[in-house]
C-alpha cells in the first residue's frame, strides 16, 4: 500500500469509527433515559440527527428500541469495511464481511462502556464534591454505566467506604473482550 491509500484508511476508519460511536452513545443515552437537555447530548443529537431523522421516517422503533439507529450503525459499519478493504485491494464474501461487523460493532459496544467506566471513575476523584452538580458529562456517565453497575452493586459490596462496583465492570468487560476477540480472531 502507498502512502495515500494508508492516508485514506485512516481517515475513513477515524470517521466512520467517531460516527458510530456517536450513534451508539445516542443508542445507549436513549435506552437508559439520560437527559436529552444535557449541553451534551443536545450535541450527540445535533451530530447524528441529520442522518437518523429521515432514517427514522422509513424505519419505525420496535417498542422501546430505535430500530433506525441499529440499522445505521451496522450499516456504516458494513460501508466502512467495505471502502477500507477496496483500499487496500482486499475482497471479502459478503457473509463474512457482516460477521466481521457483527463482531467489531460489539467491541465499540465494549469499549464505550469501558472508557465511560474509567473517565466516570476518575471524575469522581477530581473534585469529588463538585462532582455531581457541575458538570454536565456526569449525569450522562451515570445514566450510560447504571445498566452494568446496578445489578453488579447487588453483588459486588463496598469495601469501606469505597466501592469498587467500577474496577469489577472494568475487568468483566475485558474479559467480554477477550472472549470476542477469540472467536473472531
Amino acid at each position: 500500500m502507498n502512502a495515500f491509500s494508508n492516508v485514506g484508511v485512516f481517515l475513513i476508519d477515524t470517521l466512520f469509527s467517531l460516527y458510530i460511536g456517536l450513534i451508539m452513545i445516542r443508542f445507549l443515552l436513549a435506552t437508559s433515559r439520560a437527559d436529552f437537555y444535557n449541553p451534551i447530548s443536545q450535541f450527540i443529537v445535533q451530530v447524528t440527527n441529520p442522518v437518523l431523522v429521515p432514517l427514522r421516517r422509513i424505519i419505525p422503533s420496535t417498542g422501546k428500541i430505535d430500530s433506525a439507529s441499529i440499522i445505521l450503525v451496522f450499516g456504516l459499519k458494513l460501508i466502512q469495511l467495505t471502502l477500507i478493504l477496496l483500499l487496500q485491494g482486499h475482497s471479502v464474501p459478503f457473509f463474512s464481511l457482516l460477521v466481521i461487523a457483527i463482531f467489531q460493532l460489539l467491541e465499540t459496544l465494549i469499549y464505550i462502556y469501558i472508557i465511560a467506566l474509567i473517565v466516570q471513575a476518575v471524575m469522581s476523584w477530581i473534585n469529588p464534591g463538585a462532582y455531581q452538580t457541575q458538570n454536565p458529562l456526569v449525569g450522562l456517565l451515570n445514566n450510560l454505566t447504571a445498566p452494568i453497575l446496578r445489578p453488579l452493586r447487588q453483588i459486588v459490596p463496598n469495601i469501606g467506604m469505597v466501592d469498587i462496583t467500577p474496577l469489577v465492570a472494568i475487568i468483566l468487560l475485558n474479559v467480554a473482550l477477550i472472549f470476542l476477540r477469540s472467536f473472531h480472531g
